[in-house]
């Protein structure tokens, strides 16, 4: 940090010649603080930077930043979690090998496997948040730092679980319950949810239960919503918009299966 310091002199004519002075220190407002550690050190400091992608602004998008969930700056490795089945147990959490990262100042230089170059200007905006600006798109991306052994992938897999229900080309309905009223899905067989967001186009098929998925036949195309349950992170209602017949009201967990 550059300073500016100000000596004040007091001098005392008695027998002997003493002195004394005052300190003051002002901070230039025009000068950038020297940082306390470097950038190195700040991508390094967490093991876990999540991609807050709904705070991302700017013109385009990056290819490997939108479709991290999570990256991680470890020893000049770029490590990412791009799918969300499995999340957390691929590379002990960290997610795969995309590339490697390089910083210099206040710029973090990432070469990705399959995208390329793109240089960061680095931006620390409290404690646990920085800002990656790619200044030729003007494209701003959020990350929000975490410690492996404190980050809830179980949340994280639910805030996003529009894009799991996409990562398939098709869902088969193996279970009907036997209780409530009749509706329509009573007669489909399996269900493919196109990308779109949380917000999006669904498909449905009565094709019977063991149809090849390369010879479904697809009867219905509607739209689909993915919301929130007020005070459960883990637990989501799907709508399913059949147009003149209504909606579908569900519940939407995931069940797994130890094999």
């Amino acid at each position: 940090m550059k300073t500016v310091k100000l000596f004040f002199g007091v001098a005392l004519a008695t027998i002997m010649f003493t002195s004394c002075y005052t300190e003051v220190i002002v901070e230039d407002p025009y000068v950038d603080p020297v940082p306390s550690i470097t950038l190195r050190e700040l991508v390094s400091s967490y093991e876990l930077w999540y991609v807050d992608i709904n705070r991302s602004s700017g013109n385009g998008y990056i290819p490997f930043m939108q479709k991290a969930f999570t990256v991680s700056f470890q020893n000049g490795t770029l490590y990412a979690n791009n799918n969300l089945v499995g999340i957390g147990e691929q590379g002990y959490g960290f997610g795969i090998d995309v590339g490697f990262f390089d910083t210099h100042n206040f710029v973090l230089d990432v070469s990705h496997d399959i995208d390329g170059f793109y240089s960061f200007e680095v931006t620390q905006l409290n404690n646990n948040e920085i800002e990656l600006y790619y200044r030729p798109l003007q494209l701003s991306y959020i990350l929000v730092g975490y410690q492996r052994s404190t980050f809830d992938y179980d949340a994280l897999f639910y805030d996003n679980i529009h894009y799991f229900i996409q990562e398939y080309v098709a869902w088969e309905k193996t279970y009907t319950s036997p209780y409530g009223d009749p509706n329509e899905f009573d007669y489909e067989n399996f269900l493919q949810f196109l990308p779109g967001g949380g917000n999006g186009n669904f498909r449905s098929s009565e094709d019977p239960n063991g149809t090849n998925i390369n010879y479904i036949y697809w009867d219905y195309t509607g739209n689909y919503n993915v919301d929130d349950v007020p005070g459960d992170r883990y637990l989501k209602y799907l709508t399913l918009d059949y147009d003149y017949m209504g909606n579908e009201y569900f519940e939407l967990s995931v069940m797994l299966h130890t094999i």
